[in-house]
Order: C-alpha cells, then sequence, then structure tokens
C-alpha cells in the first residue's frame, strides 16, 4: 500500500506541493489543481535510527499494465488560498483511474515502452494531451502516458467522491461544537495538527467535521481547509518504499523482541512471574506484555478495557487518549509512536482493510485504535464511555497501519 499526503496551497496563479512526512518534497504548480512537479523526487533511503516507526506510506504491488484488487491509495492533498471551498476550473482536465488496482504509466504512448511509474484506483492526475488512445498525464513525480480507457477524464462528481475534504487543526485542544456557535454544547475537544475530515461547509465562519462523539462544528478561524486525492508512485519511489517497509517491520520486531527478552531477564532475577504490568486507580492488576507480534499487542491491550479516557492522557490505567492509549501499548513492546491519531497514519506500512490482523493500528476521522481480530477495536472512545470495544467498521476508516 502505497499513501503519500501533498498540500497544493494557492497564491493566484502560481502554488506549492509539499510532501508531507518523511521525506519532505516540495515542487511548484503553475496552477491549483496541476500535479507538475518542477524536479524528481530525492527520496530518502538512509538507514533507520531508532525505533520510532513513522516513515513508510506504502504498500507492495505488482506489475502489469492493469491490476486487480487492491481498495488502498496514496493521498494528494489540494488547497486554495482562502480555505473556503473549491476553486475555480479546479476539475478541469483531472483524470481519475478507474481500475481494480492501478494502470501503468508509460513513457511513450504505447505498450512497448518503459514503465515509470504507476496510477493507481481513484487517483487523480493532470492532463495535457491526447495522443490516438492516450493520454499524457501528470501525477505525483511522474510524467507519462496512460491508456485512456482506463481513467474518467473532467468528471468533478467523480473526482469530488473519490476526494476527501479535511480541515487540519492550528491550535492546542481545538473544541467542538455541537452547532455553528462558540455558545453552543462542546462535543469534544481535539489536539493541534488533527486532520478531520469535513461533512459540511454551508455555515458561513464554521465547518462540520467527524469526530469519535459524531458530528460538530469548528471553526474557520482555527483550521485550514484542504482536498485528498490520490496520486502515482515512481518506479524510483516504489523501490524505495518495499526497501524502507522491509527495514522499518525488521526494526519493530527487533524492538519488541529486546523488550521481551529484558522482561524475562527481569523476571530471572527478581524470581517474580509474568504478572505485574501496573495498577488502575481502583486497584485492579494487569499482566505484562508477553511476546513480539501484533496478536500480543491486542491481547495486551484488551485487558485495559473499562479504564478511563482523558484527553492528553498516555496512562493505560489511569487514563489516556485515543493515540496515548495505542502509543502506550505499542510502547510497552519497545516501539515509539507519536501522540496523533492523524501522524500515526504515517507508521508502519498499508494493509488493505481485508487484509487486517490483530495489532493493526486503525485510523479514523480524529482518532484511531487497534484492531484485535473478529472485527473488533480496543480503543480510548471518549470521556463517557473511556476503554472500550467497538465493532471496527463503526465508522470509516481512513487507513489500516501495520507495524510487525
Amino acid at each position: 500500500m502505497y499513501k503519500k499526503a501533498l498540500r497544493v496551497a494557492a497564491f493566484g496563479l502560481a502554488g506549492v506541493l509539499t510532501l508531507t512526512g518523511i521525506p519532505a518534497v516540495t515542487y511548484a504548480a503553475p496552477v491549483a489543481g496541476v500535479f507538475q512537479p518542477a524536479e524528481s523526487a530525492a527520496v530518502d533511503t538512509s538507514p533507520l535510527s531508532g525505533v520510532s516507526l513513522c516513515f513508510s506510506d506504502y504498500m507492495t504491488r505488482n506489475e502489469q499494465d492493469v491490476k486487480t484488487a487492491d481498495n488502498q491509495t496514496p493521498v494528494v492533498q489540494q488547497s486554495d488560498a482562502t480555505g473556503k471551498g473549491s476553486l475555480k476550473g479546479e476539475y478541469a482536465d483531472i483524470a481519475i483511474a478507474q481500475v481494480d488496482n492501478y494502470v501503468n504509466i508509460r513513457s511513450e504512448p504505447n505498450t512497448d515502452s518503459e514503465v515509470v511509474g504507476k496510477l493507481y484506483n481513484n487517483s487523480a492526475a493532470k492532463v495535457y494531451k491526447t495522443v490516438d488512445d492516450w493520454y499524457q498525464i501528470t501525477s505525483g513525480t511522474v510524467t507519462g502516458y496512460v491508456k485512456s480507457e482506463y481513467v474518467v477524464r473532467d468528471n468533478e462528481e467523480l473526482a469530488r467522491n473519490v476526494s476527501r475534504r479535511v480541515a487540519t487543526v492550528q491550535t492546542d485542544g481545538l473544541f467542538v461544537r455541537a452547532e455553528a456557535s462558540t455558545e453552543s454544547d462542546k462535543l469534544g475537544q481535539v489536539p493541534n495538527q488533527e486532520e478531520l475530515t469535513v461533512t459540511d461547509e454551508s455555515v458561513d465562519g464554521w465547518v462540520k467535521v467527524e469526530i469519535e462523539e459524531g458530528e460538530g462544528y469548528v471553526s474557520m478561524d482555527y483550521v485550514t481547509l484542504s482536498t485528498e486525492f490520490v496520486q502515482a508512485e515512481s518506479k524510483r519511489e516504489e523501490e524505495a518504499r518495499l526497501a524502507k517497509e522491509e527495514a522499518e517491520r525488521q526494526a519493530a520486531l527487533r524492538a519488541a523482541e529486546a523488550a521481551e527478552a529484558a522482561r524475562r531477564a527481569s523476571r530471572r532475577s527478581s524470581g517474580s512471574s509474568s504478572s505485574g504490568g501496573g495498577s488502575s486507580s481502583s486497584g485492579g492488576s494487569y499482566s505484562a506484555p508477553s511476546g513480539s507480534g501484533g496478536s500480543a499487542v491486542a491481547n495486551y491491550a484488551c485487558q485495559f478495557v473499562g479504564n478511563p479516557y482523558v484527553y492528553g492522557g498516555t496512562s493505560l490505567t489511569n487514563g489516556a487518549d485515543c493515540s496515548g492509549f495505542v502509543m502506550a501499548v505499542y510502547a510497552a513492546f519497545g516501539v515509539s509512536l507519536p501522540h496523533s491519531s492523524s501522524a500515526m497514519r504515517g507508521c508502519g506500512y498499508e494493509v488493505s482493510q481485508d487484509a487486517m490482523q490483530p495489532g493493526d493500528i486503525v485510523c479514523y476521522s480524529g482518532h484511531v485504535g487497534i484492531y484485535i481480530g473478529g472485527g473488533t477495536l480496543v480503543h480510548a472512545s471518549t470521556p463517557e464511555s473511556g476503554i472500550k470495544y467497538s465493532n471496527v467498521y463503526y465508522k470509516t476508516i481512513l487507513s489500516v497501519r501495520r507495524i510487525f
């Protein structure tokens, strides 16, 4: 799986595309909505340092002109200067891939030419010209040709349907209100840089967003708006991504195995059992983590069900918020994750929803949890419900990330 976030900020007739995450790459765009790179991306393939896992954003794909069966894709973000609505002509000459997996991008308009990249299903590309039954396109860092039969051009409805409107929080502890008023009840609270799915922009000065507690409003004074599209991956990016993914997976496994070895050594030296992983405020005791795989992560996480939710918290016993809960669970296995549900969308590597396994991190709009199998999620939900179980499909899944 490949997920790479780009933001297009438009200033009059010029803009800048900035790749967020690691590595950071900047592109020039002559008009908003045009995915034209100023130069080739420099992909960082340096060795990993430590075991902090927020690097790879991709998943393996196979090779041929049109591939089948994968419903996850890379991401491009597009935003206007005012943050209010779509730009005029935003979808002009934009083509959306409509294939089961991906279509190859070729250097010339024929199937004998070199494959220079892959345009994934529902991904966006700028069309420059038509050559027979081929389009010359640019998407992400890739410029080349695709067969016109595999993309749909100039369809604003489709483009809107395959994109995601996002509000990025620009202040600490932003309140989400039940109604579009500062006098309205507080529905929930979200941290700085959280990326929330926008569901309505019809109220002047406010946008409705989706959070764990439901849909509510945030003031436009404290968020910036963008639109996520999917984009292509070059051959060089794919090769670097595969190598980095494997390196990250191995680093996480080594960290978990080292943590387990240290626990065993500590038990041997003290003559204690494997119990005693901590106590809750109510006096309950918990088993220490055991093992180094996803199932071990899921099993460890489940014993904290019933403990409290605390905004900004990272304590499995005395209170954690959603990302604090996931972070603390993985920390027990020697793996460092960020205290941010949005940032966790860039950790480990992407897997499709139908391939979810226990221990996978499931990301939603403004929320995150741990899959434990059987269609069930464990997560720090709300102050009212605390850490609990839910159906993993109880709301729209944005990404599934695997650490081991």
